[in-house]
């Protein structure tokens, strides 16, 4: 009896979501045929659906995996000391994804197939909020770090931040010329102005006040 090395079957379960996400971006998930995904992945048929029952379950499998990428990058965001610098970890591999033209169309079209399939919608609400919520863990330990304003609230910062990293993605679509590098660039300083602690102005040292406005001694 053939036994199946879990690794190589994972590589090449990868392989074929992959291969699968460029076509669903390209044509939409109605008009992309399990055919074109097996050519884009260089398979058969027959070793398409030994992996997937069916092309639904290839297009789930995408943000199944997007699920597990996230669960991963949270987790090893938490592993690092500098709970600021680890926001800006999570926001900025989070965006280079979303900032890449092809992942920019495969998000608008699981938004429009989420209208027609409610399992589909309630897992991209999951991610959603496996994100939302792991943001909150840093952004917690950043403000009890006093690496960020101490007056915001964790949960509302999180919400922000989510808006903030999804906003690009219609300008992607209407401005082919955009420089992702660039926008990231200005993204990932306005989230740190956003967040940097705000420096408590001392009071003016005790004396009298002259006519003039200024502090002279009493």
């Amino acid at each position: 009896m053939r036994t199946v090395d879990p690794a190589k079957h994972e590589a090449k379960r990868r392989a074929i979501l992959d291969a699968a996400a460029g076509c669903f971006a390209m044509k939409g998930f109605e008009k992309t045929t399990t055919a074109e995904i097996c050519r884009a992945a260089g398979i058969s048929t027959g070793s398409l659906f030994h992996y997937f029952p069916n092309k639904r379950a290839v297009f789930v499998g995408i943000f199944e995996q997007d699920a597990d990428e996230t669960a991963a990058l949270l987790a090893a965001a938490e592993e690092n000391e500098d709970p600021g610098e680890a926001i800006l970890q999570v926001i900025t591999h989070v965006s280079e994804q979303l900032l890449h033209p092809v992942i920019a169309k495969l998000v608008l079209e699981v938004a429009a197939q989420c209208s027609r399939d409610a399992e589909l919608a309630e897992l991209i609400q999951r991610n959603d909020r496996a994100l939302r919520d792991g943001l909150v863990g840093l952004v917690t330990r950043a403000v009890d770090a006093d690496r960020i304003d101490p007056g915001f609230d964790p949960r509302t910062v999180a919400s922000w931040l989510v808006a903030l990293v999804d906003a690009p993605l219609s300008r992607v679509i209407l401005e082919p010329n955009l420089d992702p590098a660039a926008e990231l660039a200005v993204m990932k300083e306005l989230i740190g102005r956003f967040l940097r602690p705000v420096l408590a102005i001392p009071p003016p040292d005790a004396g009298r006040v002259a006519d003039t406005g200024e502090i002279s001694p009493g």
